[in-house]
């Protein structure tokens, strides 16, 4: 089986972090052509060089990663300290990236890829806000119809928010992206966090990250330690969400997942529920599905990917 050909899209963070590793521990499936950072989880400068930290991390500095968008489309930047760290990847204590970023604009590289390769074989992979894929999107409209499919992060239906009331944070920062995102009329795969919440780190498997001995393996131990207290305090869960690292293993084993093929409208005016991924969950719409939207998944079988893959590293 060929490996498939993706561009992750990613605002490090320690689950972005985790979500990258996977990757670039499975050759066989995957194909990381580049990375893009964008503002989110914490500011461009720090999303970037987080980027190449997990790079260097995983042995895969050849990987060439872009600094993108340094702000949502038309609203002020929203970031997630409170939850990540000052950092993003608080926890472990990682060293200063010595791999340069690659000349250029994240956006244009997304063009270039999607121009330089055959339609239908490059998917994009977001794991923050889709502020680099609309504007990649808007500067070129040619490319739309080439990108294979989209699997990304973000929005809920029966989780709400996490941001807001009833919103996911990747949607709330920049919903006008998410607009044109889900407007495109490729097809989207959601990881909302109807599944995302499914995917804890339970102590038991926290343990077996640590227990691999290896760098990767215990970084993701540590970025876990940190950033759980925040959701077992917020949702008195038994463990912390891994959100992101849902798209990469959908990529690899899309059997351990399931949800609908409906369709979402993303809220884009109303204070209440800016953000909002409004699914038609029970059809009772006359709007075409335009999306996957994942609900559920095989917890053990999810984790035991993750460490199996973490300990190639």
């Amino acid at each position: 089986m060929t490996a498939r050909k993706i561009i992750i899209d990613t605002d490090p963070g320690q689950d972005d972090a985790v979500a990258i590793l996977l990757a670039l521990a499975s050759p066989e499936e995957i194909d990381v052509l580049g990375i893009t950072a964008v503002a989110g989880n914490v500011p461009l400068a720090l999303t970037a060089k987080n980027a190449r930290i997990v790079c260097e991390l995983a042995g895969h500095t050849e990987v060439p990663v872009y600094a993108g968008c340094d702000r949502p489309l038309t609203r002020p930047l929203i970031t997630a300290e409170h939850v990540h760290g000052k950092t993003g990847l608080d926890g472990p204590d990682l060293p200063d990236p010595q791999m340069q970023l690659t000349g250029g604009h994240a956006v244009d590289f997304i063009i270039d890829t999607l121009r330089a390769h055959d339609p239908g074989t490059v998917t994009l992979c977001p794991l923050g806000p889709l502020t680099n894929i609309a504007t990649a999107f808007q500067k070129a409209p040619d490319i739309v119809e080439r990108v294979q499919e989209i699997v990304l992060m973000g929005g809920a239906y029966f989780e709400v928010g996490n941001i807001t009331p009833t919103a996911e944070f990747n949607i709330h920062v920049d919903p006008e992206a998410a607009d044109v995102v889900f407007k495109s009329g490729r097809p989207i795969v959601v990881m909302s966090l109807d599944v995302t919440h499914k995917a804890l780190v339970t102590k038991p498997r926290n343990d077996a990250f640590r227990a691999l001995g290896n760098k990767a393996g215990i970084a993701t131990a540590q970025m876990t330690d940190f950033f759980e207290r925040f959701d077992k305090n917020k949702y008195g869960s038994e463990g912390a969400p891994l959100h992101d690292p849902c798209v990469t293993a959908y990529l690899i084993r899309p059997e351990l997942f399931s949800g609908r093929h409906v369709n979402v409208e993303i809220e884009t005016t109303s204070e209440l529920t800016l953000g909002m991924t409004v699914a038609d969950w029970w059809g009772v719409t006359d709007r075409k599905p335009n999306a996957l939207f994942v609900g559920d998944l095989d917890a053990d079988g999810f984790f035991a990917l993750l460490t199996e893959r973490l300990a190639r590293l």
